[in-house]
């Protein structure tokens, strides 16, 4: 798939969406990517999964055993993804802050592990989904994502395949540009928290 190609299915989704947007990182945005809009539909899921399959080189590709992802956003492309390399998909979970394994997952000792999810903002829960991997004696040998959005900020330590880059302009809640602290703020990520007002604290 092209570039263009990918965006179409967002738009076609009304995934990608405009405003003023509070990022999972805390990180204001005028422009927000919801991948949950794009991945229910299971034909889209599917065709970007395998896209994004795609973009792996051979030789980490024939190496990779087991696909994790961090929920929530990664449950559902890496299912997909798991699918269309024909192995099994497994997600990591915090229900206490901490990504763990649960329901009955496991990893096998030396397993190798290709980590996907669905955006890479700052790469933290990317970075803490694969501490986990390693305490469970598995080894992420590559990560991969729909969209990296991360401006070429994010290092996973790890080869990174995103299926396409998307240049997204972020500020800290203090450096907003005036076009954007004159719009009311959105957090329409799956982590709810309170929605502070740019003036706060003042």
């Amino acid at each position: 798939m092209s570039e263009d190609e990918i965006v179409a299915e967002f738009r076609a989704a009304e995934a990608l969406l405009e405003g003023h947007f509070i990022l999972s990182s805390g990180l204001h945005s005028p422009l927000y990517l919801q991948c949950a809009r794009v991945l229910m539909d299971p034909s889209r899921a599917s065709r970007l999964a395998s896209a994004l399959v795609r973009t792996l080189p051979l030789e980490i590709k024939s190496k990779i055993e087991m696909i994790v992802s961090p929920a929530m956003g990664g449950v559902i492309v890496g299912h997909e993804v798991g699918r269309s390399m024909g192995l099994e998909a497994i997600f990591l979970e915090r229900p206490t802050g901490t990504f763990e394994l649960r329901r009955g997952f496991r990893l096998k000792p030396g397993q190798k592990v290709l980590l996907v999810e669905d955006v890479v903002t700052t790469g933290l829960s990317s970075r803490e989904a694969m501490k986990t991997v390693a305490a469970a004696g598995a080894e992420v040998i590559a990560a991969a994502a729909l969209v990296d959005r991360s401006n070429g900020g994010s290092d996973l330590g790890v080869p990174f395949f995103p299926l396409i880059r998307l240049t997204v302009p972020t500020y800290e809640a203090d450096a907003l540009p005036p076009e954007l602290s004159a719009i009311p703020a959105e957090k329409p990520g799956s982590r709810k928290a309170p929605v502070p007002s740019v003036v706060e604290g003042a």
